[in-house]
């Protein structure tokens, strides 16, 4: 503990001294970081054509709390309880290198209603930086059990746990995405993802094929997520085989970002490969949960972040033409594309639709500022709202331990919660927009 402790202590005074050594007086002020626990900053809405700003207050409370470094991993999942008192949290001493074979993160939830107290209620080695452990609350039970990756017998498996009795069952593989009703799970290689996509896979266990470049017994897995029964659906090697071209050739092949659609009829994957340390390529597809019916959508070469906006469109960062990005919405009946937010949305980011699909929530990477910027999209009218603007430390920038706020909803649409590294430690804040979602929808 006094070790971990004193880890914690050296990367905290490190990040802090970059961020005050290398940023001005004017630049911390707009940032906050001469107040302690918040930072005001300017709401803008801007149209194609038409920029308007007023001034308004979005504070990032702080909802963790250092020493210790705390974060929740990923934009497609939502952190808080259905009660809104909890919202789950991942500990560690550490946040300047890669996790090695026996960092045990820790699993907790923090209570918003007793002084943001931080109650652990497990530990693991199957996790990394930038989607943690795939903690999240389950189904219908999400004010009682969540699920989670562990590593048991030299195995990844998954851990569904009632978080108040502290009782728990074991299921025989790790999951990846899981169906809105808790039922259903599809998953992938995680051993493979480590080497192939560092920042996403797991460290704990070696690697099973790494000498091969698509395997035939690895891929997507689904799993029934109250008996354990699960099989291989969908193996690399059938990618691999799958429209094959030129840009194949010599090249390993993957699987990363599986997502449910809203209703669990279909999910999405990306079909990745490249050689190790290079820029991959990818191929977006869906498929129906049992791996049949499988669509390709996107064959481009690059697809990015994405979410359902609905059962049957897809909202994807992705080339649209050579040396063209934009957001679009792709149709996975027709196939159809079209352009999204065109000249208001003009970065890749970690998008996600607001409970209601009224507002769309987005991030942007660094600017030359090392300024990550958090931004709302309002469907109707094409309105964009800056809500933050947050610095990314030197020590983060570009590694695959890099702090990206990975911003999530809160399950009514009226709080946002990131992971920031802006006031020296990594940590999770809360930032109440209700000011902007409600009064457009008391308007609408």
């Amino acid at each position: 503990m006094v070790r971990a402790t004193m880890k914690a202590r050296t990367a905290e005074r490190a990040l802090r001294g970059d961020l005050l050594n290398r940023r001005g007086f004017l630049e911390r002020a707009a940032l906050g970081l001469l107040a302690p626990s918040a930072m005001r900053l300017a709401e803008h809405s801007v149209r194609a054509g038409d920029v308007a700003t007023r001034p308004a207050a979005f504070p990032a409370v702080a909802a963790t709390r250092g020493p210790a470094h705390h974060f929740f991993g990923y934009y497609d999942k939502c952190p808080w309880d259905r009660t809104g008192r909890y919202v789950l949290a991942m500990q560690i001493g550490f946040c300047d290198r890669q996790p090695q074979a026996n960092d045990a993160l820790t699993l907790g939830m923090v209570d918003l209603k007793n002084d943001n107290r931080y109650i652990p209620f497990d530990t693991t080695l199957a996790w990394c930086w930038q989607q943690g452990t795939m903690l999240q609350w389950l189904g219908s039970t999400a004010d009682q059990e969540v699920i989670y990756n562990s590593v048991q017998d030299g195995r990844y498996v998954s851990i569904v746990r009632d978080v108040h009795s502290g009782a728990a069952r074991t299921l025989p593989r790790p999951i990846y995405a899981v169906s809105a009703d808790g039922k259903q799970a599809v998953t992938l290689d995680f051993d493979r993802l480590n080497r192939l996509r560092p920042g996403y896979g797991y460290a704990a266990l070696p690697e099973r094929h790494a000498d091969v470049a698509a395997p035939a017994d690895a891929g997507i897995y689904a799993m029934d997520v109250a008996s354990g029964r699960n099989e291989l659906i969908i193996p690399i090697e059938w990618a691999a085989g799958n429209k094959r071209d030129e840009r194949f050739s010599g090249d390993e092949h993957w699987f990363n970002h599986l997502q449910f659609n809203p209703s669990g009829t279909r999910f999405i994957f990306l079909h990745r490969w490249g050689e190790p340390g290079k820029r991959w390529q990818t191929r977006l597809y869906t498929a129906r949960p049992d791996g049949t019916d499988i669509r390709l959508h996107s064959d481009t070469g690059m697809v990015s972040h994405f979410d359902w906006r609905d059962d049957d469109t897809i909202l994807a960062w992705c080339t649209v033409e050579p040396k063209v990005n934009r957001f679009c919405l792709f149709d996975v009946n027709t196939n159809r594309t079209e352009v999204f937010a065109e000249g208001v949305l003009t970065q890749d980011g970690h998008c996600s639709y607001s409970p209601d699909r009224r507002w769309v929530l987005c991030d942007t990477y660094p600017d030359q500022n090392h300024l990550q910027h958090l931004l709302l999209y309002r469907v109707a009218d094409g309105k964009r709202f800056d809500i933050g603007a947050f610095v990314l430390p030197a020590a983060l920038r570009g590694k695959p331990y890099r702090c990206d706020l990975h911003p999530r909803w809160n399950r009514d649409g009226t709080e946002v919660c990131i992971d920031s590294a802006h006031e020296a430690t990594r940590q999770m804040y809360i930032i109440d927009v209700h000011s902007i979602t409600k009064r457009a929808r008391a308007s609408a």
